[in-house]
Formats: C-alpha cells, structure tokens, sequence
C-alpha cells in the first residue's frame, strides 16, 4: 500500500498533504509485545457481494459470482459489509477507518481524489460526515465481536478498482499504535445510470436497461436501399471483459486516475482505445480484402472474445470495421456504467478537410484527378451514442446523447478518436462545441460538391453539387424490440426544408474553409 495510509486525529488539507509528505497519514505502528490485547481488530471482512450486487444491478458480473466472489458496485449508492473483530466494539474507545486507495497509483493523492480515509462513525456522530472526499461509512448494528457498516462513496468518485484497507487504533492515545487489516481483493466501483447525482443518469428505465444491461442487440450494415441487421452479443458481464475495461482506462493510452470521474473524458478516451493505430488499443482497422493473418471482421459476433484476447495478450486484435469498433465500444461503456448504443448512418461522409463538404475534383475531359479526391463517402458508417451530461458546454442545454466514434478516421488532437459531440448540437449547427462537431456533422449533412480544376493557378470551378444525399436512415436498435428505429430527426431537419439549409449555412460560416461554399 505504501505511505498513504491511515489516521484518527487531526485534520489534513490537501495542500498541505501535497506539500509535505509527512502530514499525510501512515499505516499503524504494531504495538510492542503484551499491548496490543487492548486495541480492537479486523479479523475479517464479509463484502455481502450476492447482496450488494443486486442492490447495485452488478449481479450479472462474472467476477461476482465466480468461486471467489469479487465487490461490483456503483457510485453513489451504499454497499454493507460487516466488519469481524478481535472482541466487542466500543465506540466511545475503539477507532476504526477504511482507507480507499486507486490500484497502481503510484503516488496517491488528496487533491487528486485518488486515496479516501474514511473514519467509521454512527448516526449521531460528526465523523460520518468523512473528509472533502465525501465517502462515508456509517455503523448500522453492533453485535458480540461484529459491525455492520454501510459504505458510500461519492457520486461523482474516481471509477475503477479500488483497494480496501481498515485501520483501528485507541482513540484517546496520540501516537500512531494500531493494526492494519488489508482486503485481499479489489473493489470495483461504476458510473451509476440509476443515481440523480451521477453524471450519466438516465431517467427512462427501459432506455436505462436497454444502454446498460442488455448483452444483446442490433448493429445495422448493408446500404440505405437494402438495411440490414446483424446481430451482436455485448457480452459486458463476461468473463475478464470488466477487467479488461478497467485496464484500458489505467493501463492504455493516457487517461489520468482524476479523469475517470468523468464520463465525457472516459467516452473520449474509450473512442481512442478502442482502435489500435496510436496506443495499442484493442483493434487493428482492416478495410483490405486481406485477412490471412487474423479473424476477418465478417468473423466476429460478439465484442467478449475481442475483449477477452487483448486482456490475455494485452495486444491488438485482428480485424474489424466500423461496426466491430463500435460493437466493442458498446460494451466497454456498458460494462463501465455508461449508457450506450451503437448508430448506423446511410451514405455517411468522410470530410478529410474539414469543409463540411465531400469534394470531387475532375479535370477538362471529364476524368477524376485520384490525387485531390481524398473526401469519400461510405454506404454505411456505424458509431456510438453514450448518455451523459455536459457542464462543460452549458449553458444550452446538451446533455443527453452524445456521439463517440472508436474508427480511426482523422486525428483529433493528435489522436486517432472522435467525441463526445453532443447530438443536439450537431442538429443545432453548433460545429465548434467540444468534441469534433465539425467532423461528426459532415458525416450526416456534408454537400457533395464536384469541381473542375484546371491547375494550382487557376480558380475552381463549381460543375455542380448534391445537397440532400448525405446521412440517410440513421438507425438504431428500438427500445424493448429487436426492431429498427428512425434517429435521423436527431441528428438533422428533413431534407429540402429551410430549416435544413439555414442549419447547413450556419455550420458553413463556422466552418470558414476555402471549399466551403454556401
């Protein structure tokens, strides 16, 4: 566990914990022979996993309810233990304190939110009320030589693994002579859709279980004249699957401890992990018809066995496509908590210069000039949909869907991701809203515009352009059915209304690109 540890007197700011080492609490000093029979301690600890899981919706986990049962619960809500001591438990003497620390952080910190002393107290005491940190651990029942305590962490609490240490020492002495009992296992803590304080809640419950806990669904392919469904298994309960997602959070790419509080920073982060091109991530893109060397994405049927390979050999798998990426992210986001879906959207544009247009380039007699046409647009293209709020764009309210695309197709920030934009933002034209509006936007509403060029000196000329083909029968899985749903009214205003124009002339202005023409 290293320095950062417990104690019981005292109080510790985080600048000063910052600042100077030695305030920040150590572990528990073991009495010398003979004085320890007076400090009460932690025999064992029963984490009630069955029960608490199914308080928490994380029954469905492998890891709790394989032979060793491993805690899932999300933030937020309690979760009961029940502490076994060396004997009865006096209050008014004893001092007892779970210390919560982030696994593999190597310098836990205070400010950074990475490591929680939590002092065990009653009802009645001031101590429930914890440190900045918000964790509290409340003594329901004492009985004999056991506590019955139920824990809370913060709503808005790092998420990942956690390690669980209890400290106790006697109250009324000031040095730091006590006992350490340390969990063997981790405790798994997730966003929480079903909690109001969390930043991804989600008020609708048979939108909530279908983006959270269903591990089955559609993901629609084909062309806008022929839809086809394929179907997908999530597998986010499976086995290693959660593992793996916490380990793409900690271990892969550069994701700090502090931003896994935020789901607008994991979905981002998760859209860059996702692909391999940058840092190793979980797939290698493949659009050849060359597959030899690993699975075709035709292949797959599921995101568990992709997910469970790359934890085994914790190297990218070969192949996928579009929809594999975006099968995979949905169970990564599902897995960690955050309500998602997959999105399919017809003849979708691939705007490789930020114009909001998909240029075409041909010369004098007619032919294509290859070098200049990078723009292209894909029968299909599939990304994610993941539910949060967005305090970071108000005020103007765009919280609720926001896109995220895992296929690595331009760079954003130097990374191969894309997202979060807000859906209602790229209805509204609201191109430059963090994240990657501009580029989400092109791929539902771009103009196809064909030009004649003539040489580097010469002006283009405009031959002609399509306005109403780009972003066709932009579908999803329905709530509750294995059935398609129509989302295209989210995204844009029907073709060949006003409102369709004034938004595409909007984005155009923002835009301010030289192929940009309104």
């Amino acid at each position: 566990m290293g320095s950062v540890l417990s104690c019981f007197h005292g109080s510790f700011s985080p600048s000063e914990a910052e600042t100077d080492h030695k305030l920040l609490p150590v572990a528990p000093r073991p009495p010398a022979d003979g004085k320890g029979d007076s400090i009460v301690q932690v025999r064992e600890v029963n984490l009630r996993v069955a029960e608490n899981a199914q308080r928490h919706r994380t029954e469905d986990y492998e890891l709790t309810k394989q032979p060793d049962p491993v805690l899932v619960v999300r933030r937020g809500d309690p979760f009961k233990v029940i502490l076994e001591l060396s004997r009865h438990y006096n209050p008014d003497r004893d001092a007892l304190s779970f210390v919560f620390t982030v696994r593999g952080e190597e310098a836990p910190s205070y400010t950074k939110n990475t490591v929680a002393v939590v002092p065990v107290g009653f009802h009645s005491s001031a101590e429930v009320f914890g440190g900045a940190t918000g964790w509290t651990a409340i003594v329901q029942s004492a009985r004999d030589m056991a506590l019955d305590v139920e824990i809370t962490p913060p709503a808005n609490v790092i998420v990942g693994d956690w390690l669980m240490d209890i400290d106790s020492k006697i109250r009324s002495e000031n040095d730091n002579t006590g006992f350490r009992y340390t969990h063997k296992d981790p405790v798994y803590i997730l966003f929480n859709p079903w909690n109001r304080a969390d930043t991804v809640y989600m008020d609708n419950s048979s939108m909530r279980y279908e983006c959270v806990l269903m591990e089955s669904g559609l993901i629609w392919r084909g062309s806008h004249s022929r839809l086809r469904p394929t179907v997908w298994s999530y597998g986010q309960f499976e086995k290693n699957v959660l593992e793996c997602c916490v380990y793409l959070l900690r271990h892969v790419g550069r994701l700090s401890s502090p931003s896994c509080v935020d789901p607008v920073k994991v979905s981002r982060h998760v859209s860059a992990v996702v692909n391999a091109p940058n840092d190793e991530g979980v797939i290698v893109g493949n659009w050849t018809e060359k597959f030899s060397s690993g699975t075709p994405p035709t292949g797959w049927m599921g995101s568990a066995s992709i997910l469970q390979q790359f934890y085994k050999n914790k190297k990218p798998v070969k192949y996928g496509q579009c929809w594999v990426f975006a099968g995979v992210a949905t169970t990564v986001l599902r897995a960690l908590g955050i309500p998602s879906r997959p999105v399919t959207n017809y003849y979708s544009a691939h705007d490789t210069h930020s114009s909001l247009t998909v240029d075409q380039f041909y010369d004098d007699n007619g032919e294509a000039i290859e070098k200049l046409n990078k723009d292209s647009i894909w029968n299909f293209h599939v990304w994610n949909e993941a539910w949060m709020t967005r305090p970071d764009l108000e005020p103007g309210d765009y919280s609720g869907w926001q896109a995220i695309d895992a296929t690595p197709q331009e760079a954003s920030d130097g990374v191969y991701r894309c997202g979060p934009a807000s859906v209602k933002a790229i209805k509204r034209a609201e191109i430059l809203k963090p994240y990657d509006g501009t580029f989400i936007f092109a791929e539902v509403n771009a103009d196809q515009i064909y030009w004649r060029y003539q040489g580097p000196m010469q002006p283009l000329k405009l031959i002609r352009k399509a306005t109403d083909k780009i972003g066709q029968c932009i579908s999803t899985k329905a709530v509750g059915k294995f059935e398609r749903e129509d989302i295209t009214d989210s995204y844009k205003h029907p073709e060949h209304t006003q409102e369709e124009r004034n938004a595409m002339l909007k984005a155009l202005r923002k835009c301010n690109h030289a192929y940009s023409r309104t």
